[in-house]
């Protein structure tokens, strides 16, 4: 992609909150940012749905408020559940969308970053389609990449330091993105491309 196309992408993504390359499954399970213009972290998270089994509607379904909850015994004990994130990396590397970049998605639950609360205020969530100690996938982590790259641009306040896993804003309550996550391959892909 040349540089006049990136840019052009970029300021999209800035001004709509809405990143070209993803398919758009809209969310209620949002709402206004604190301050819209303060976003500053990007949270790595993981899901599958029913656990450890990937593909299917259920991801989709659940940050829509409409999974089926007969279709999974594990699906009663979330079915009234309402949360929701910004990005959905799947396993093929397909990117679905569910909240505006803009707005406040509801994924970081009770969570602290260098000492200050609240992460969903300002804060980017990107669900990895994995469980915790399942390998994620080279196309997920290419995809990853490139979408941490176009939301870094768009909002320099996330830096390399501003990319965080779950577990790390909520220890002892979450452990995702896992021990699957290769943090070091996914920086080095981030600096070099390689």
């Amino acid at each position: 992609m040349s540089d006049p196309e990136f840019s052009y992408l970029v300021s999209e993504l800035r001004t709509s909150g809405r990143l070209p390359s993803a398919r758009w499954c809209p969310s209620p399970n949002f709402g206004p940012r604190p301050d819209e213009d303060d976003i500053s972290l990007l949270v790595i998270h993981n899901i599958s749905l029913p656990p450890e089994q990937f593909g299917g509607p259920y991801i989709e379904d659940f940050f829509r408020n409409r999974l089926d909850t007969s279709a999974h015994s594990y699906f009663r004990e979330i079915g009234d559940m309402k949360v929701s994130s910004h990005l959905l990396i799947r396993r093929d590397g397909e990117v679905l969308q569910f909240v505006s970049l803009r707005d406040r998605a509801w994924h970081a639950g009770r969570s602290t970053f260098c000492g200050r609360e609240e992460c969903n205020d300002y804060s980017i969530g990107i669900e990895l389609e994995g469980a915790d100690h399942i390998p994620y996938t080279e196309d997920q982590y290419r995809t990853l990449v490139e979408v941490a790259r176009q939301i870094m641009v768009g909002w320099p306040a996330i830096t390399d330091d501003r990319i965080t896993g779950h577990s790390d804003i909520a220890p002892g309550r979450k452990t995702d993105p896992g021990p699957a996550f290769d943090w070091g391959y996914f920086r080095r892909l981030l600096q070099t491309g390689r």
